[in-house]
């Protein structure tokens, strides 16, 4: 009877998160009206309430005068509000989580990505012929901005990563442009990726010269890999060219002997909402395999089928825990 009870309330608690989020001032008005009086119904509603209010005022303080975009935080709650289940007031709680963090990205560069020339969306990948003939794959969720001009190709990476292959032009050099470093193209084909805090360059073919401010020039070759910093570019490393060319072709992650949490940030990458893992907990485990990028909970059940000591709970689709507890002896 006390977890029927529980269930109930978690379920009404859903439905007013999603009212209470709703784009329309009118409809959040009206709702905060409900909401009042729900809460003065039962003292068990006010306890579910207070766990929720904070977390409201987090998202309206942050979707600002303009508005943020949380539909897909309600999205998970209105899938959730009409499911009874044992366990649904931990649901809703996970619920609420989601909806805070997916307005805490709406605060973020989201901004810079609505607006830049080209972009991808999250587990999708484009691919575009520019003005020059090059070839340009965006990777997941992925921005561009491009600025042709007779003397000169830039490509602005604002985030995400890319695979280019550069159309020849003797006259005009084509420079993708990093948070880090201009990287000047000196042939066709090589991948980058715009991390917080480095650029990460990937020759397929030719070669690449690396630009910083106050710092000689780097030629990369094809089959090296360099870490750029704002410290200047990390010692080369060699990568089986061929196979990362086939990984973008087929969408895939090709792993070789790397920590689980690296994985899984690659993972994190494709998939909408939060991943999320204590990476000390989960350092030792070291993988290797080929995932799919473009099925991401199929990669989660690979990677759960190989190391049977991991957990992965999905609390809604846009938040997912992956862990290794102790086990029972």
């Amino acid at each position: 009877m006390k977890a029927a009870r529980a269930d109930t309330i978690a379920e009404q608690a859903a439905h007013w998160i999603v009212q209470l989020s709703a784009d329309d001032e009118h409809v959040r008005a009206s709702a905060r009206a409900g909401f009042a009086a729900w809460k003065a119904q039962d003292p068990l509603h006010a306890k579910a309430a207070a766990g929720m209010e904070s977390l409201l005022g987090q998202v309206h303080a942050v979707r600002g005068p303009s508005g943020g975009d949380v539909r897909p935080a309600r999205a998970a709650l209105a899938a959730i509000a009409p499911k009874r289940r044992r366990h649904l007031a931990a649901g809703v709680a996970a619920a609420m989580l989601v909806m805070a963090v997916a307005a805490g990205l709406a605060a973020s560069d989201r901004p810079a990505y609505l607006l830049a020339d080209l972009r991808s969306p999250t587990g999708q990948w484009r691919t575009h012929t520019l003005a020059d003939g090059s070839h340009l794959t965006l990777g997941s969720d992925t921005a561009v901005n491009l600025r042709f001009t007779n003397g000169e190709r830039h490509l602005q990476l604002v985030r995400g990563e890319i695979l280019v292959d550069v159309a020849k032009d003797a006259r005009r050099p084509f420079i993708v442009d990093s948070r880090h470093a201009a990287l000047r193209a000196l042939g066709t084909r090589f991948t980058v990726r715009q991390q917080d805090d480095a650029t990460i360059l990937s020759m397929i073919e030719s070669k690449v010269a690396v630009q910083l401010p106050q710092h000689a020039t780097t030629v990369v070759a094809a089959g090296q890999r360099a870490r750029i910093t704002p410290n200047g570019v990390g010692p080369l490393q060699t990568f089986d060219a061929a196979s990362l060319q086939d990984a973008w072709r087929a969408h895939q992650l090709v792993v070789d002997d790397r920590p689980l949490p690296e994985v899984l940030d690659e993972l994190a990458r494709h998939r909408p909402g939060q991943l999320r893992y204590d990476r000390a907990q989960l350092a030792h485990i070291r993988v290797a395999a080929v995932l799919p990028l473009d099925d991401t909970d199929q990669a989660l059940q690979l990677l759960l089928d190989n190391f049977p000591q991991l957990r992965v709970r999905m609390l809604t689709r846009y938040l997912v825990m992956v862990d290794a507890p102790p086990q029972k002896k």
